[in-house]
């Protein structure tokens, strides 16, 4: 299936099965996106901005919210 096909499926929904659409997009959206940060975490993808992070904070660079 391609994307135009998703697309006009899609259109067709009436608005319950759109908004159930909407709420499970939601969902896997976000797990997709917490698997990713995972991974990069993992790989080491994050530890110079922690690093930097942690620097900023140590010498002052950082106020409170």
């Amino acid at each position: 299936m391609t994307v135009k096909e998703i697309e006009k499926a899609i259109e067709k929904l009436s608005e319950d099965d759109l908004s159930d659409l909407r709420d499970w997009f939601y969902k896997f959206d976000n797990e997709v996106w917490d698997k990713q940060f995972e991974s990069d975490v993992k790989a080491g993808k994050l530890d110079k901005l922690a690093e930097k992070a942690i620097s900023d904070y140590h010498t002052g660079k950082c106020k409170e919210l």
